[in-house]
């Protein structure tokens, strides 16, 4: 393992804050984050680790420092929000990893595991193999399971169905739905460190040919896609959803399912109004702590 610096950038927060500020420090530098709390002070530090020092520090945390105030009007106590960078020594991350990815079953369906477990599927369940290495996704956030969950349900409903992947980060969505027997599977993601990742991890579930990765902004996709898909997955923060739901729905096909992750509880009324009011109905939700997930289907008419 390679002994080169890292670089962490840092958020000191509250306790209650903890899951939101995990979430946002994970959105806008596409890695996953840690956190620590000093059980005397009560203050709580949220991590990323990077292998390069970032390029554009400045934006990055000019960024990070809009998405906490935003927080901060939801309701939530992410004080003192001060942010910092740092180099620090290399440590063992993969034996990070091994402590904390625990494999994940979704019943009868699907086995997810990290590649140093041992863990055999049960007869009839499909196996995927993941190692997030710096990328998110592992399937223990609330949102990502309520995604992983909704993957397997649509499938028992939907005969060949296709699948569409935004904010892909390590794959797990779009490998988990190819898995699962999804064709064609497309996964997207605005950093080429994440589709980097996601790709590795389809080569290692035997699955480079049966999924397309690509580096994407979700912003800049053209209004009239190729092409539609069956079940559209967009694990994104509240903003993008609402700005570019034009886009996201371009891509639904007539009798699909829309399945939106990574909201704030706080933001699941205006996303579903917003939703609603394009023709959508919600036909799914789960609220864990601060975090909300929603799935929709297009509103039947007479």
């Amino acid at each position: 393992m390679s002994r080169r610096p890292l670089w962490t950038i840092s958020v000191l927060t509250t306790a209650e804050g903890e899951d939101a500020v995990s979430n946002v420090l994970t959105r806008v530098m596409s890695q996953p984050a840690s956190s620590y709390t000093d059980l005397e002070t009560g203050a709580t530090r949220v991590t990323v680790y990077l292998e390069r020092r970032p390029k554009r520090f400045p934006v990055l945390s000019e960024s990070l420092r809009t998405e906490l105030q935003r927080l901060g009007t939801c309701g939530l106590d992410v004080r003192p929000a001060k942010i910092s960078l740092n180099r620090v020594q290399p440590q063992d991350w993969a034996e990070s990893w091994k402590r904390h990815f625990k494999p994940i079953e979704l019943g009868a369906a699907l086995l997810i595991r990290p590649s140093w477990s041992q863990r055999k599927p049960r007869r009839g369940q499909e196996l995927l193999v993941l190692d997030p290495g710096l990328s998110f996704g592992t399937g223990h956030h609330p949102t990502t399971l309520f995604c992983l969950q909704q993957i397997v349900s649509f499938r028992r409903i939907s005969s060949h169905p296709s699948c569409l992947d935004l904010g892909t980060g390590s794959g797990i969505l779009a490998l988990a739905a190819a898995k699962l027997g999804y064709r064609p599977v497309e996964a997207m993601d605005n950093d080429p460190d994440a589709v980097r990742i996601a790709r590795s991890n389809g080569r290692l579930n035997r699955l480079p040919r049966a999924i397309q990765f690509r580096v994407a902004d979700l912003t800049k996709l053209p209004l009239r896609p190729h092409r539609t898909f069956d079940l559209v997955c967009a694990n994104l923060i509240a903003p993008l959803l609402l700005a570019h739901r034009n886009r996201i729905l371009a891509r639904l096909a007539p009798a699909g399912r829309l399945v939106l992750a990574g909201i704030l509880r706080t933001e699941l009324p205006r996303i579903r109004s917003a939703y609603e009011a394009d023709g959508l109905e919600l036909v799914a939700s789960q609220s864990k702590k601060e975090w909300s997930s929603a799935a929709f289907a297009w509103r039947v008419t007479a």
